[in-house]
Parts: structure tokens; C-alpha cells; sequence
């Protein structure tokens, strides 16, 4: 087998990392409304579990470099990949609410399995694949999510139709459960394919360990090139023994030079997150659910977030380079907010009224009688409706019947907000989503790279998991449209904010985006 070949192969097992990731982090959009009868949780208690894996990463972004550089690559993805596993299992045989959220915790200690592979990828591929290799691993990363959405559906879909192997299973009481653990095998696989992935030569060179580098070497590497490519591995982290101390880089980014480079950074990182789009793809199938269409439409719609999220990835993909990373960032940052105020809008004109012959077609569980004084009634907004049904039928029949009640009440254009949510979708993978990335690895000089780009990745994993534990209760308590207004003004003002500082980067090496950022300074 050609030695190239053997380099992309590793690169890929190691790069099915990120479709783990995306399966984990997207999956629990489908259990909430199970979960939530279960347990009887509130608006609050959602938030912790959804974000519980957000908090996770937090310690996990701490601890990964270190871990990487003591133990090396290899055994570090082999120890997540092993948490991901052992997060599977647990949160779909989870006893009760605490146990799923302790499990879900451990799942998103393993959630730096993006950065530990593109880390991989980076040091191990063949120079001409690894761009695309490193991108490949952001593409994984959204199947993942596309797979989640179809395996929640998918689920839903055999249990609402009584499907012969759904009744043996029991999938109407368990739902949740092989939800979750639909993880289990894709986890399973890459932990053993993860032992056949030799370690990173560029590692066993930091380490002083020459022989073992060159014996992988040989493996993916011709001949002649091995001598000149340790020499180089050698000089380059000699040379960054002396300039990369933490505290040096630390000093270094607080340098006027670099004020431009952190100014963007701050704010690309702020509002890629605040734009709402973890509220949309872990809270899929409950924002569908607003539109009145019922449980099985939402997740029948969830699908086609993932799709969309696909082909607009893949654009960002093919085009970042021939369109330049500033006017990609800056138009997705317009798109977002149009999208967001399409879905404002739609929610600001929709009415609920729930007729004499709605209440005949709720389920049989809904206490019908119990919703007399809300016959006939109008209401403008959903929250007014929501408080209606709270009142009427106590906060946890109301939580967990919302759904269906909504579904026979609503009279909205629902079709042009789910316009608006996959019109923002492909707002956010075709600019600020991946460009992000692409961003921390060319404003920072690889010098300063092993502090900025985990402290701007904790700045942006800080605002998900608040986005995430308070989506429930806005959702309660502000309404479709108060939310979807926040979000485009969040889009505005960081369009606004970016604007003046945002450098174009394409096609140029690293020394001269300095030298551009440096005639920017403030």
C-alpha cells in the first residue's frame, strides 16, 4: 500500500472522532420532551441536562494539551473515545435524572475530541491532503448531527406506527434510552480502530524519543524525505522550547500587536454562539414543536436541519478559499439576522385558539374538561397561551402536553419559520460555523497558538453552555418572538462590531496576516 495512502487512512480513523462528537452532542435534542415526562423535569432541570456536556468541556479543554503532550496523541483520543463510550452506555441505562446528568457530563469531557484529532491530523497527514483532512473532521462532525436527527426520527417514527420490532423492544416506554445509546456501537468502533492508528512522529520527537519517530515515519513517509522531515520537526520545537512558555505567549497576546487579532477573535467567538444555533440543534425538535405541527412532524423537520447543514458546510468548504474569509463572515452574519427576523416575525403574527373540536382530538392522557375556560379564547402570543394552559392544567401536564395542545391551537405561517431556522442554519455553516476556526489558525502565529485558540475555544464553549441551559426557560418565559429578535440583533451588532477589524486572509502565510494585523493596530 502506497505510504501516502497509510497516512490518509490513519488521518480518517482518527477524523471519525468528530461524527462521534456530532452524534453525541445532537442526540439529546430528540429525548428532551421523553425525558422531561419521565422525570418531571422543569424548565431549568432541561437546561442542566442539555448543557451538562457543555459544562463538561470546560474542565476538558483545561486538560487536554497537557494530557496530549504527557501521554501523547494516540492515548488520549483512545481515553475519549473511551468516554464516549462509557457516557453511551450510562446515560441510556441511567436510573434517574441525576445519573443521566452525571453521564452526560462524562460525554462532553470527551467533546475535545475536535481539537485532539485536528491535532492529529495536522501532524500526521501528507502536506498536500492535510487541509482537506482537517476539514474533512469539521464535515464529520455535521453528519454526526444529520445522523442524530435521523436515528431520533427514525425512532419516533417505528414507535408511532407500532412497528413489530419497535413493540418488542418496548420502544414507546424506552425511547429515550435507544436514543442515547445509538452512540454505543459508532463510539465502540472508533475505540478499537484507534489501536490500530500509530502514534504522532512529531510527539515521539518532542519527546526525545528519534527511533520510534522514524519507524512510523517509514510507514507513511518516503525514505528520503525522513532525515530532512525529523531535522525539521527538531528545529522547530527546539525553537519553540524558547518562545512558547505560557506565560510568554500570554504576555505576547496581550501585546498591542495582537490587539486587532484578540479584538476579533473575542467577538467572532461571542457571536457565532449567541447567534442561537445551539438553542436550534440541541433543542431541534422541541422549536418545531412550536409550529404547531405535533411531536412527528418536529423530528420529520429536525432531518432536514441536518441536510441543510451538509450541503452548506460543504459550500463553506469549496468556496472559503475562492471567496475570502471576510466577505463569507460578514454576509453570514447579515443572513443570520434576516433568518432570525423572518422567524420573529412569524411568531409575532400567530394566534392560538383552541375550539370545541380541537379539545376532541387532543390525546386521551389531556385532561379535556380541565381546558373548558380555554375554549373560544384568542390568544396573541405563545407564552399568553402557555400561562393559559399552566393555570389551567398545572405547570407539569402543561409542560408535557404543550405539544399536542399546541398543535390543534396554532394558526401561524409556520412554513415561513422553518424557512427562517434552516434559512439561519445555512447562514451559520456557510460563514461563522467552520470560518471560525479557520480564523484562530491564521490570526495567531504558531507561537502563541497553544494559548489563544483554547482560551478563545473556552470563551466560545462558556457562552454554548449558557445558551443551552437557559433555552428552556426563555423559551417559557419570552416566546418565539423575543427570542428570535435577540438573536438577530445579535447578528446585527456583531456584523457591525466585526466590520472594522476583520482582516482578509486569504492566500496569505501566516507572516504577512501579521504584518496586515500590525498596520491595523489601535
Amino acid at each position: 500500500m502506497n505510504k501516502q495512502v497509510k497516512a490518509f487512512i490513519f488521518a480518517i480513523v482518527v477524523a471519525l472522532g468528530g461524527f462521534v462528537f456530532g452524534l453525541d452532542a445532537a442526540v439529546i435534542s430528540g429525548t428532551v420532551g421523553f425525558v422531561t415526562e419521565q422525570f418531571g423535569l422543569s424548565e431549568l432541570q432541561v437546561g442542566i441536562l442539555v448543557s451538562s456536556p457543555a459544562f463538561g468541556v470546560l474542565f476538558a479543554l483545561l486538560a487536554a494539551g497537557p494530557l496530549c503532550n504527557k501521554i501523547g496523541r494516540k492515548k488520549t483520543l483512545i481515553i475519549i473515545a473511551g468516554m464516549y463510550w462509557i457516557s453511551a452506555v450510562t446515560s441510556a441505562l441511567a436510573p434517574n435524572y441525576i445519573g443521566l446528568v452525571c453521564a452526560r457530563i462524562l460525554g462532553g469531557l470527551a467533546f475535545t475530541s475536535i481539537t485532539v484529532s485536528a491535532m492529529y491530523i495536522g501532524e500526521i497527514a501528507p502536506p498536500k491532503w492535510r487541509g482537506k483532512l482537517v476539514s474533512v473532521n469539521q464535515m464529520n462532525i455535521v453528519l454526526g448531527l444529520t445522523a442524530a436527527y435521523f436515528v431520533n426520527y427514525l425512532l419516533v417514527k417505528a414507535t408511532d406506527t407500532e412497528a413489530a420490532w419497535a413493540v418488542k423492544l418496548n420502544m414507546e416506554q424506552h425511547i429515550w434510552r435507544y436514543m442515547l445509546g445509538s452512540e454505543i456501537v459508532p463510539a465502540l468502533v472508533w475505540l478499537v480502530a484507534l489501536f490500530f492508528v500509530p502514534e504522532s512522529p512529531r510527539w515521539l520527537v518532542y519527546r526525545g524519543r528519534i527511533e520510534e519517530a522514524k519507524l512510523i515515519m517509514h510507514r507513511i513517509t518516503s525514505d528520503d524525505e525522513i532525515g530532512e522531515q525529523i531535522a525539521a520537526m527538531e528545529e522547530s520545537l527546539h525553537r519553540g522550547d524558547e518562545e512558547l512558555s505560557a506565560m510568554s505567549q500570554i504576555k505576547e497576546l496581550c501585546h498591542k500587536r495582537m490587539r486587532i487579532a484578540v479584538i476579533v477573535a473575542i467577538i467572532i467567538s461571542i457571536a457565532q454562539q449567541l447567534s442561537g444555533i445551539n438553542a436550534i440543534l440541541f433543542y431541534a425538535p422541541t422549536v418545531f414543536e412550536q409550529l404547531g405541527g405535533g411531536t412527528n412532524t418536529a423530528f420529520q423537520q429536525t432531518v432536514w436541519v441536518g441536510l441543510v447543514s451538509v450541503v452548506f458546510t460543504l459550500a463553506a468548504i469549496l468556496l472559503v478559499d475562492k471567496l475570502g474569509r471576510r466577505p463569507m463572515i460578514l454576509f453570514g452574519l447579515l443572513w443570520v439576522m434576516v433568518s432570525h427576523l423572518i422567524c420573529a416575525y412569524g411568531f409575532k403574527t400567530a394566534t392560538y385558539t383552541l375550539s370545541p373540536e380541537a379539545v376532541q382530538e387532543l390525546p386521551a392522557e389531556v385532561d379535556s374538561a380541565a381546558l373548558v375556560p380555554m375554549v373560544g379564547k384568542t390568544f396573541d402570543s405563545d407564552i399568553a397561551f402557555k400561562d393559559a394552559l399552566i393555570e389551567v392544567l398545572g405547570a407539569e401536564p402543561a409542560r408535557t402536553h404543550a405539544a399536542a395542545i399546541i398543535a390543534e391551537s396554532a394558526s401561524m405561517n409556520a412554513g415561513l419559520i422553518l424557512g427562517g431556522i434552516l434559512s439561519f442554519i445555512a447562514a451559520f455553516h456557510f460563514s461563522i460555523g467552520p470560518l471560525m476556526w479557520v480564523l484562530f489558525s491564521e490570526l495567531f502565529p504558531t507561537s502563541l497558538r497553544g494559548v489563544a485558540i483554547p482560551f478563545f475555544a473556552l470563551v466560545s464553549s462558556t457562552i454554548s453552555a449558557a445558551v443551552q441551559f437557559m433555552f428552556p426557560w426563555q423559551l417559557a418565559n419570552m416566546g418565539g418572538t423575543s427570542i428570535f429578535l435577540f438573536y438577530a440583533i445579535v447578528g446585527a451588532a456583531g456584523c457591525a462590531a466585526i466590520w472594522p477589524f476583520l482582516p482578509e486572509t486569504k492566500n496569505l502565510s501566516i507572516e504577512e496576516i501579521q504584518l496586515q494585523l500590525e498596520k491595523k493596530t489601535l
